[in-house]
């Protein structure tokens, strides 16, 4: 049996935030089912009669659903599972009639979209690790296993920037010109600047294709490293070993490689392992690298991603040095300036995300790195920060996220109204809610999140119908009305998954005890409003006045984290209800006591109309994550 309490202080008045959390909910509900009647065929996968001209395209159409099991786990409707399932197995039919699947799988592709793509995979297996276990190994294996074409053991590398299930798959591209529409040049520029500088035109040149082909087809490339992802996944559904082996083997000798370079992670190896061995002694210019189209943007995800995939199998947080070094590095070339000044080529995310402010100075930092030096100043994504704290919570760590506060000239507890494509960017004023300083956050981050939904089914229904051309496949993920980044925040307490391959973190998860299933049972809302080891701070409400709920509080994402003992709100005394003829009732006392829990799970009850506060003093990362459920023979019962 687990370590169990029961709530007994009275809900009088529900607070808003619980009230306008379980309405988004229900909400969300309404919209997934719409979306899916609108927009997807009976057998799951999106009405599409097209084609697909080039390698790009897998990532669009299943990132379409990428968050619909994770809303499950966070206490989504019981069906929700059924159809996210039916959505993966429709899609990657169709993906593999149009010819970009290889035994389920991406044929070859770049990891910056790969990681995309497997979110909604990784989601999955962590709301039914049984039923998804043979596939996720399966796709693992392609990496670990290195018969399979990708991993060369002898060199600690991933041959290829475009890799997957088909080892003849080669290059960057079919044909011979990039195929880089006239805009994204305009955003980005081309790759090879030094030499489409001085010897070729820039354009669908073949002679550039021939060089991007030779220096940059074969090879590792920094954004390989969110294969981290697929790895981790693996070894939380087997406990397997030599996955861990494997993270430590290849993500440890990007570290080295960093290290070697005063601490910021190249972006290529060639074939023959060196660091910049095709282009020149460069440490930068690969593909997806620091110099095209995205850098840091790419770079610093993937590199977080292996990062904290390698520190939680092996438990040496020196693996998260893979990252801080460049975080710093371009934190410290950092400029105050308005947006409109900065020659950033992410226009269209910042002028949403910052609204008004992006006439306000505020630090910009440099994502790239060429030749020239440092440019495309952008400000600081907090994805990245945010991510490393939640994992070491360690002072380092959470004073660079001060230091940021600091040096931004917007308010961070401003809540603006938009639905990135990473369903995140809401980090700045989710930290000053948790620094003590924002305390209308979980209402008006909610009231956001109810505005995206209905946008995007206003959205959906101005597109429903149309016939969508190859050009147009964002809109499916334009339209998608699931957000869960303020739910992911609120209950959790946790940053929004890293968008380009990483696995969720969280400090506290929840289980339906009645149901047996993971989520919120219904009724029931959660708040976390403090995430420190010491004292993370959880309130939970029933709010059904008839029905009991009994609640499963799970610490950490995986159950990596231990509750050592647990100091919950208690109301002794019955007699705030007053006597038989009094008009009114009085104040209830509410006092405090402890249980020892010594374990990840702890049973909370919840009689109709209570509520509970649970500080929890967690030790971090003190068991081996995997998928395990309370419910499992060796994990307990409830």
């Amino acid at each position: 049996m687990l370590p169990a309490l029961t709530a007994s202080v009275p809900l009088l008045e529900p607070p808003g935030w619980a009230i306008a959390q379980r309405e988004l909910f229900d909400l969300l509900d309404h919209a997934w089912r719409r979306f899916g009647r609108d927009f997807t065929e009976p057998d799951g996968r999106l009405r599409y009669g097209g084609r697909l001209s080039t390698r790009d395209g897998v990532d669009d159409f299943y990132e379409t659903f990428f968050n619909w099991p994770q809303l499950y786990l966070l206490g989504g409707a019981d069906d929700l599972l059924a159809e996210s399932e039916r959505h993966w197995e429709g899609v990657t039919r169709q993906l593999t009639g149009l010819g970009m699947l290889h035994e389920e799988y991406e044929r070859g592709y770049d990891w910056f979209h790969q990681g995309e793509s497997l979110l909604l995979l990784y989601f999955l297996c962590m709301a039914a690790p049984e039923r998804w276990r043979e596939r996720a190994v399966r796709f693992a294996e392609l990496y670990v296993d290195p018969a399979r074409g990708n991993y060369d053991p002898a060199h600690r590398i991933i041959r290829r920037p475009h890799n997957g299930s088909d080892p003849s798959r080669e290059g960057l591209f079919d044909g011979d010109a990039y195929p880089w529409l006239p805009q994204e040049a305009r955003m980005y520029g081309y790759p090879l600047e030094w030499l489409t500088s001085r010897e070729h035109p820039p354009g669908p040149d073949p002679r550039l294709g021939e060089e991007m082909r030779r220096r940059m087809g074969v090879g590792d490339t920094a954004v390989n490293l969110a294969t981290s992802g697929l790895v981790l996944n693996a070894f939380l559904l087997t406990g397997d070993g030599r996955y861990r082996d494997w993270l430590a083997e290849y993500v440890g000798a990007w570290r080295e490689r960093a290290r070697a370079n005063n601490g910021i992670v190249p972006d290529n190896v060639a074939p023959d392992g060196t660091v910049g061995g095709l282009l020149d002694g460069r440490w930068y210019g690969g593909h997806y690298g620091w110099s095209w189209p995205h850098g840091w943007y790419s770079v610093g995800h993937a590199a977080v991603v292996a990062a904290l995939a390698a520190a939680l199998v092996t438990g040496d947080d020196s693996f998260t040095d893979l990252v801080r070094p460049a975080l710093d590095e371009i934190i410290g070339h950092g400029k105050v300036m308005a947006f409109t000044e900065a020659d950033s080529s992410l226009q269209s995310k910042w002028t949403v995300q910052l609204r008004e402010d992006v006439h306000t100075p505020t630090l910009h930092v440099p994502f790239r790195y060429d030749d020239r030096g440092w440019f495309d100043y952008n400000p600081m994504l907090m994805g990245v920060p945010a991510a490393l704290w939640h994992h070491t919570a360690s002072p380092e760590d959470r004073e660079r996220i001060e230091r940021l506060r600091a040096a931004s000239g917007h308010d961070w507890r401003t809540v603006r109204p938009f639905r990135s494509k990473e369903e995140a960017g809401h980090e700045e004023p989710w930290f000053a809610y948790l620094a003590g300083d924002n305390p209308g956050y979980p209402e008006r981050i909610l009231a956001a999140a109810q505005a995206q939904v209905r946008h995007r089914l206003a959205r959906m229904e101005r597109y429903r119908g149309r016939d969508v051309p190859e050009a147009d496949i964002h809109l499916w993920q334009q339209s998608n009305p699931v957000v869960t980044e303020a739910l992911v925040q609120l209950t959790w307490g946790a940053p929004q998954v890293v968008y380009n391959g990483g696995l969720q973190q969280a400090r506290v998860r929840y289980y339906d005890a009645t149901a047996r299933r993971p989520g919120l049972p219904p009724s029931v809302a959660a708040l976390v409003s403090g995430i420190e080891p010491e004292a993370t701070v959880v309130d939970l409400v029933n709010l059904d006045p008839e029905a009991a709920r009994p609640v499963i509080v799970q610490a950490g994402a995986f159950a990596e984290h231990h509750i050592e003992t647990v100091e919950h709100t208690v109301c002794e005394d019955p007699s705030w209800v007053g006597d038989l003829y009094d008009y009114g009732h009085s104040e209830p006392v509410v006092t405090s006591a402890p249980v020892h829990v010594g374990g990840p799970w702890l049973r909370v009850d919840l009689p109709p109309s209570t509520r509970v506060r649970l500080t929890l003093r967690l030790a971090l990362r003190a068991r081996t994550p995997s998928y395990a459920t309370p419910f499992d023979r060796s994990g307990g019962a409830a």
